[in-house]
């Protein structure tokens, strides 16, 4: 389980680097293409600031996410783990009621899946 659990927590990384990206940097153009439910294509010209700023949010968890799969302590990997995904859990699924569906199944999911590993790997 273990490794099924740095396998998930790698991949959700992996995916908030790729919404840093995104959002800081291709928010108008591949931002256009995944948010086009979301938000009229003329409102992301003007919220390119906004999108870079939660771009570096997704970042920082990314970070956490990565920085968690090195520590070598098992209950402080566990706990930053379990709080980044926790993280990530939270905002797919404000970001599945406050702007699309989609997000819930791209972003939470992923995340809870981790968040069960982490903690079957932690407690079994």
């Amino acid at each position: 389980m273990e490794i099924v659990a740095k396998i998930l927590i790698a991949l959700v990384a992996i995916e908030h680097l790729y919404i840093l990206w995104m959002e800081m940097f291709a928010w108008e153009t591949k931002g256009k293409e995944v948010f086009k439910a979301a938000l009229p294509a003329e409102m992301f010209k003007p919220t390119k600031g906004l999108a870079a700023n939660q771009g570096l949010y997704n970042g920082f968890l990314a970070a956490g996410l990565i920085w968690s799969l090195f520590i070598c302590d098992e209950k402080w990997h566990t706990n930053i783990a379990l709080f980044f995904l926790g993280c990530v859990a939270v905002a797919g699924i404000y970001g599945a009621i406050s702007a699309t569906k989609k997000i819930f199944f791209v972003q939470a999911l992923p995340a809870i899946l981790g968040i069960i590993a982490v903690i079957l790997n932690a407690y079994l």
